[in-house]
């Protein structure tokens, strides 16, 4: 029986980033610096987190308080992103958790990381696509015009006209088109990801600035609501107001906060890698969080939380200026531009994650080869991203938004527990090894992020743990008929 715990010998990823810098025709190319870093950091968190997330946490969970629970999910994302930066300093080696893990705690706690990491990146890019065309749809009502709900819905959904949907083809088209970039080469998917962000940024900026003069002290008066049950248009009962309702609210923006650990997966493409990740890494996280709470204050402030529960409940932002920040209505359109951008930018990054996971899952020998196949003149893992583009288009195409969104969060919170504990372990088994970046207070600041970031999935609730094991078990009968067999690390 061969060792299923078997690990990858951490001196011998390091050999093989030094490596990668000679051998030209199987390496990725070293594109990206600090900046490119912290913008491809933005880029993947600010999108459907802030733009849609922020007041149906405040609807359903925390009114006004909703901030509290912006700083309670960036406590825990801080305390990963420590542990993060540790590792992408000292394994500059593309896959992050799951790279990090396989030099921790071995072959099969990487493989269920691996195969975790699609439901934060491929199901993430469906998600966010099919949210991309509901706000298209929306830009194009500002120019009188509309796409045909059957062109635009999935098949398993009806209007309330009756109108059967179809296909999605808006979020098949910008899955297809990110992927394509992507093909094209990652510094020129890093220079469009950097106007996209520019762009965003400069509109949150703006709805912050000019919101903060309409924020109507009534809307904050009662800051955190008194603990009781609000059932929303769905049915589903929530805790609202006090501690509960604050926490439900933390792990409803959490999603805000998915993707700064994709920065880490670039690591083989970073000019300096030992210096450039922590910075990426930590630096994007700092600068959304700052815009995040200052956003959702002036957003609960315009309007009140009725409004997030009836008339403002789609496109909220957009409704908050139109109905309460008169002569803004320029804004709201920029507003939806952004947001539309923020998407775009948010499946980019998502992709290329997917991508650079496979690709160092594939050259361990546990999923086959077409994975980390590079192309010669752009040297990308082309053939995975056309992989990925079928996959996730399909998902775009014919799959509703929220069957995937929750399963997401709770893809994300179980890698992030693994690279926390995976610090730990390697203080202990390999303390002799340079570390460019050191997460500070270990072992407090692991066991913190392993706490915090349990606590948010014990909130999701027990159907998305169903729905994880099931995908687990998926992953567990790939492994022992293809994996286990094929894999490099245990041939040894």
């Amino acid at each position: 029986m061969k060792n299923i715990f078997a690990k990858k010998d951490i001196n011998l990823l390091i050999k093989e980033a030094d490596e990668n810098e000679v051998d030209d025709e199987k390496s990725l190319k070293r594109t990206l610096g600090a900046t490119n870093l912290i913008a491809l950091g933005i880029g993947a968190i600010i999108g459907a987190g802030l733009f849609v997330r922020t007041a149906a946490a405040a609807a359903n969970n925390a009114g006004p308080s909703v901030t509290i629970g912006f700083i309670i999910a960036a406590v825990g994302c801080a305390f990963a992103g420590l542990c993060y930066a540790e590792f992408a300093s000292m394994i500059p080696i593309a896959g992050s958790a799951y790279t990090y893990s396989y030099a921790t705690m071995g072959e099969i706690v990487a493989w269920i990381i691996g195969w975790d990491l699609v439901l934060e990146y491929a199901l993430g890019a469906a998600t966010v696509g099919i949210a991309w065309s509901e706000y298209l749809n929306k830009l194009l009502e500002y120019l009188g015009l509309h796409i045909p709900y059957g062109l635009c819905h999935s098949p398993f959904e009806t209007s309330v006209y009756g109108v059967q949907g179809i296909i999605n083809l808006p979020a098949f088209f910008i899955v297809s088109l990110l992927s394509v970039l992507l093909i094209r080469g990652t510094k020129e998917s890093a220079w469009v990801n950097g106007i996209i962000v520019i762009t965003k940024v400069a509109i949150v900026v703006l709805f912050i600035v000019f919101g903060w003069s309409f924020i109507n002290p009534v809307n904050h008066a009662v800051y955190i609501p008194e603990p009781t049950k609000y059932t929303d248009a769905q049915g589903v009962i929530h805790n609202y107001g006090g501690v509960m309702g604050i926490l439900g609210a933390a792990g409803v923006v959490f999603f805000a906060f998915i993707g700064f650990d994709a920065v880490s997966t670039a690591a083989q493409e970073s000019k300096n890698p030992k210096r450039d990740m922590p910075i990426g890494i930590l630096g994007s996280l700092v600068i959304c969080t700052i815009l995040y709470i200052l956003f959702a204050h002036v957003l609960t402030g315009v309007a009140s939380v009725d409004d997030f529960r009836n008339q403002g409940k789609e496109a909220s932002i957009a409704y908050a200026i139109n109905s309460y920040m008169h002569g803004y209505g320029w804004l709201a359109k920029l507003v939806t531009v952004a947001i539309l951008a923020g998407f775009s930018s948010v499946i980019l990054v998502m992709l290329m994650g997917q991508s650079r996971v496979f690709y160092s899952m594939s050259r361990d020998g546990l999923i086959p080869p077409i994975f980390s196949e590079v192309h010669k003149k752009y040297r990308t893992p082309y053939k995975s991203n056309l992989i990925f583009l079928i996959f996730v288009g399909f998902f775009a195409a014919f799959v509703p938004g929220d069957i995937v969104g929750d399963m997401t969060s709770i893809g994300t919170l179980f890698a992030f527990v693994i690279v926390c504990a995976g610090v730990l372990i390697l203080r202990k088994t390999n303390p002799e090894i340079k570390r460019q970046f050191k997460t500070p207070l270990v072992p407090l600041v692991p066991i913190l992020g392993i706490i915090v970031c349990t606590a948010m999935i014990y909130g999701l609730g027990w159907p998305n743990w169903a729905r994880l094991l099931v995908w687990l078990i998926i992953g567990f009968t790939i492994y022992f008929s293809y994996s286990i067999k094929n894999s490099k690390v245990t041939k040894k």
